[in-house]
């Protein structure tokens, strides 16, 4: 039985999170044949005043670029 853990920083809207469940689900059925009903997925969301990257807060980082709602791309 598959489990994948996914972690975000910031958030992703539920549309979001249902488009990357069914994508990693479909990529273990494609490529390890597993049975898409036994794919386990998590998906946890990192406050970005959580998350340091660099040396930095990601939400310092937002902020100083004038964006602190950006979700930084990974």
């Amino acid at each position: 039985m598959p489990f994948v853990s996914i972690r975000i920083s910031g958030t992703a809207t539920r549309a979001q999170k249902a488009a990357i469940v069914a994508d990693v689900t479909d990529s273990l059925v494609q490529r390890l044949g597993k049975n898409p009903a036994a794919v386990q997925i998590v998906i946890e969301e990192v406050p970005t005043e959580n998350y340091g990257a660099g040396g930095q807060l990601l939400a310092d980082r937002d902020a100083a670029k004038g964006d602190a709602d950006a979700v930084p791309s990974q």
